[in-house]
């Protein structure tokens, strides 16, 4: 059971709690974790990844076990926490300015 958590307006469009737990078969990746949570959640489509090229939007951020993991490639494994449930798999709202 992998447990994701998900940006507050993100959650309100997709009418869910603050986690997300989801089962996914094979290799445990952003991109697998991101597509299962697409295909539950089809109105999230497009609000964390671009509709076309899949690629991460601008101003969010993965992040899981006190690691940033937004520019790793997207089929990189997540770490054995994430895989186990013990930590969440987070995709964060980025915050622009200064």
């Amino acid at each position: 059971m992998i447990r994701v958590v998900i940006p507050y307006h993100l959650r309100n469009l997709a009418k869910v709690g603050e986690e997300i737990e989801l089962n996914i078969e094979g290799p445990v990746t952003p991109r697998s974790v991101l597509d299962a949570l697409e295909e539950r959640y089809p109105m999230l489509c497009g609000t964390i990844r671009d509709h076309v090229t899949k690629e991460r939007r601008a101003f969010l951020r993965f992040f899981a076990c006190q690691q940033d993991l937004s520019h790793d490639p997207p089929d990189t494994p997540l770490p054995p926490e994430v895989v186990s449930g013990a930590e969440p798999f987070i995709v964060l709202g980025a915050i622009a300015g200064g």
